[in-house]
């Protein structure tokens, strides 16, 4: 759990890294300018990371899992869509709800109905204390009005 732990707390400064980095940008009048350039940046980190661990079995991996690839490239390309519409509109304290809305397609919808990855009592009460803490966090965002 400890090496989880910590993957996720470097998951988690990264995103709010990101979270930062696009509320201190202006609005774009394009609104895929700002997403696009940061994953240029992050493709651009990505290519030098790949180069430095050079197998000489990439091509072999990418033709291998070309459609996984797709996959997830779209489902990158959604979640920034996602992401800039949400803080944008909203700001950084709406990531409450995402993270929520998160837990339940990624671990009810992939982890456990499509890889059918075990899930026992406390983990289905941590996601019933994620759901209550979205009707909190609504709650709070209509007394905070």
């Amino acid at each position: 759990m400890t090496k989880a732990l910590i993957f996720a707390g470097v998951a988690a400064l990264g995103n709010a890294l990101f979270v930062y980095g696009q509320r201190r940008a202006s609005i774009a009048s394009n609104p895929f300018i700002f997403m696009s350039s940061a994953v240029v940046v992050c493709s651009v980190f990505f290519v030098i990371a790949t180069l430095a661990f050079l197998t000489r079995q990439e091509l072999e991996y990418v033709s291998n899992n070309l459609m996984s690839i797709i996959i997830s490239g779209v489902g990158f390309f959604i979640t920034f869509v996602g992401f800039h519409l949400l803080y944008s509109r909203y700001g950084a304290v709406y990531y409450v709800v995402y993270a929520v809305m998160s837990i339940i397609a990624t671990s009810i919808g992939v982890g456990i109905f499509i890889f059918n990855e075990p899930f026992n009592y406390y983990q289905f009460g941590a996601l019933i204390l994620a759901v209550m803490a979205v009707i909190m966090f609504s709650l709070g965002q209509t007394v905070a009005k």
